[in-house]
């Protein structure tokens, strides 16, 4: 009973654990902010190769603001937003000039995402990297794009509408490791502030 030979063992291992504890969640939650900061770098790729490339709302690419008779050449755009997401692959919002409900293109999404001249699953690097080669949990499904008339362009312009164009994300989470396992902390989901908004310049592919 005099024998105090191991009485430190538990205080060490209580003390262990607690370290290992605030170690690790040191290490993942700088994780987390680099994976911030890709999310946000991710959006900016993604917004700006949107203003040169074929719109995800396809019907932007042929609107002129020449459609109704009463509108002539230098006139006004006229007003549209279009809210397109990987997540439904479809788009909300209309064109009112033509009254036509904002149309979807998957082709122009992955573009986004995968880069330019992907083979639809192979995710590009480099300048014709798609937004996926700075976040490797990104999916198409978590990109949402806006279109949005801010009163730039006029109507006849040769290369189309100026439209503003905003990339976000919807439901893209944190990825935990070491807390996955030791706290069930699966994930946190990324503020809204992951939002980068670019103006339109020529939105064809096959004119970059």
């Amino acid at each position: 009973m005099r024998d105090e030979g191991g009485a430190v063992l538990p205080e060490v291992t209580a003390v262990f654990v607690l370290f290992m504890l605030v170690l690790l969640g040191i290490v993942e939650f700088t994780y987390a902010m680099y994976q911030w900061n890709a999310a946000t770098k991710a959006a900016q790729w993604g917004a700006r190769l949107a203003s040169v490339s074929d719109p995800v709302a396809s019907n932007l690419r042929t609107l002129t603001g020449l459609e109704p008779l009463t509108n002539l050449p230098g006139d006004a755009m006229p007003a549209y937003d279009c809210t397109c997401s990987g997540a439904t692959a479809s788009c909300s919002g209309s064109v009112p000039l033509n009254a036509l409900a904002c149309t979807y293109s998957a082709a122009a999404m992955r573009t986004l995402f995968l880069g330019r001249g992907n083979d639809g699953s192979t995710c590009r690097t480099g300048v014709n990297g798609g937004m996926c080669q700075f976040l490797p949990n990104l999916q198409i499904t978590n990109i949402v794009v806006r279109y949005q008339n801010t009163g730039l362009g006029l109507a006849g312009r040769p290369a189309g509408p100026v439209p503003t164009i905003t990339v976000s994300f919807s439901n893209l989470n944190y990825s935990f490791v070491f807390l996955n396992g030791m706290m069930d902390l699966i994930s946190i989901r990324f503020p809204n502030r992951a939002t980068v908004s670019e103006t339109a310049e020529d939105m064809r592919n096959d004119w970059n």
